[in-house]
């Protein structure tokens, strides 16, 4: 692969690049004097033409989400970013808030402008302090320069955004999920239809979109479709239902690797490049047994699938639920994968909102029935049982209402189908990897 040059992490590390002085330096609110000058249908078209697809984990092409809006709408419109990032092994958007945050802001006002809103709301998880910090500061810069208020960049338009902290729930990085906590509800999903496009927040239009989305739209204007879509992996003919993968990636690597970290890379780079070339491979000349593509609730590659493309369309190639939020997390072979799966099960179990039984239930059981195996007293029948749970969550089969269970059960199919002989064996010997209470059978 030809040498990449950074374009989302360009200014991070340089001194001072959380200012809005040193961004304006570097050319920043350009694209959003670029924007101003358009109409907002224009301004959507760029961003559909250039196939931006969201990076929060789902994919979806973001001009086209856009265009959902009802026509004419009488107002008000909002835009709620999602910046809550609780997916397990996932840091970009961390990164680019604490070191960048002028590029987010500006790509939420180009973004405020095409769907002709007034009113932005950034969903900050609350253990994001120094981001909070440091976004809060680029937006009082921000005010105090003209770029947001009532006259924003002297256009005549009104831009506000406005930080809300959210309690660290991962339930909230679902957009309704979202939307009710902004408006100060428990944070359960909402029943779809109607989508938030149609009625969200406080029951008006609302647009949900991630911060690395927003990063990206700030240099589609500033660059250009052409530039975005020379980046990345074009559509596969042969499957109508790939939108293609265009544009950088902030790919985090983290887990059993040499040099772990946030790299940017174009769409499309395999697990292997990623871990041998970019993290310095595995320590101690360890193996690998198994790779998160994209955060847990994407499942697992194993060792014999590293060439896949970390593309939109790549790991589901494989069986896995799809590219995630690109957290590449590395196993290597001196770990138990019945003690990974225990983890993420145990981890979802208790980030269940509880609003469908099937997700409450389903997930709390399928921790048990872990915890069973890895104190001593697990069966072959145990495996059955797990994938036949794991199997009837989600909205896939049609269960629940937002995503988080098929999340949760998509690494238990995974780890079953792709480790099954070493589960088989773990039951056999007996072995127990947890601390088992005393009188505990």
């Amino acid at each position: 692969m030809p040498k990449f040059e950074p374009v989302l992490l360009a200014r991070v590390g340089k001194p001072d690049s959380q200012k809005l002085e040193t961004y304006r330096r570097d050319g920043g609110y350009e694209a959003l004097k670029k924007a101003l000058a358009m109409s907002p249908e224009e301004v959507t078209n760029v961003v559909k033409d250039s196939g931006l697809r969201g990076r929060g984990g789902a994919g979806f092409p973001t001009g086209l989400k856009w265009t959902f809006l009802p026509k004419n709408h009488t107002g008000p419109i909002y835009l709620a970013i999602n910046a809550d990032e609780s997916e397990p092994g996932t840091f970009n958007n961390r990164i680019l808030m604490e070191d960048d945050p002028h590029q987010i802001l500006e790509g939420i006002a180009i973004s405020c402008h095409a769907i002709k809103s007034e009113r932005a709301y950034l969903y900050l998880r609350f253990e994001y302090g120094k981001s909070y910090r440091n976004l809060q500061a680029a937006i009082d810069e921000c005010y105090a320069a003209g770029i947001l208020g009532n006259n924003s960049m002297g256009s005549g338009k009104k831009l506000d955004i406005f930080l809300h902290r959210g309690a660290g729930a991962y339930i909230c990085g679902e957009e309704t999920g979202l939307i009710e906590s902004l408006e100060g509800k428990r944070a359960w999903p909402r029943i779809k239809p109607p989508f938030p496009a149609i009625e969200g927040l406080f029951r008006k239009p609302t647009i949900v979109n991630n911060i690395e989305t927003m990063a990206c739209v700030t240099h589609i204007l500033n660059r250009g479709v052409e530039w975005f879509k020379s980046i990345g992996v074009p559509p596969d003919p042969k499957n109508p239902r790939d939108a293609g993968s265009y544009g950088p990636k902030l790919y985090c690597l983290s887990g059993h690797v040499n040099k772990p970290g946030c790299y940017e890379l174009p769409l499309g780079v395999t697990a292997r490049e990623l871990i041998f070339e970019h993290g310095g491979g595995i320590p101690h000349g360890r193996k690998v047994k198994a790779v998160v593509p994209g955060g847990i609730s994407m499942g697992f590659l194993s060792a014999d699938e590293l060439d896949i493309p970390l593309d939109f369309n790549g790991p589901g190639k494989v069986g896995c639920l799809g590219l995630g939020t690109a957290a590449v997390v590395v196993v290597d072979d001196s770990i138990s994968i019945v003690d990974v799966l225990y983890n993420c099960c145990r981890f979802f179990s208790h980030e269940s909102c509880g609003q469908c039984t099937p997700c409450r239930e389903g997930t709390a059981w399928m921790t048990k029935i872990l915890e069973r195996m890895r104190s001593g007293h697990g069966t072959t029948r145990d495996l059955d049982l797990l994938a036949e749970v794991s199997g009837s969550i989600g909205i896939i089969p049609g269960t629940t209402i937002c995503g988080l269970s098929d999340g949760a059960a998509w690494p238990v199919k995974n780890a079953i189908k792709k480790f099954r002989p070493e589960f088989e064996e773990y039951i056999a010997s007996g072995k127990k990897t947890a601390r088992v209470p005393v009188g505990a059978h």
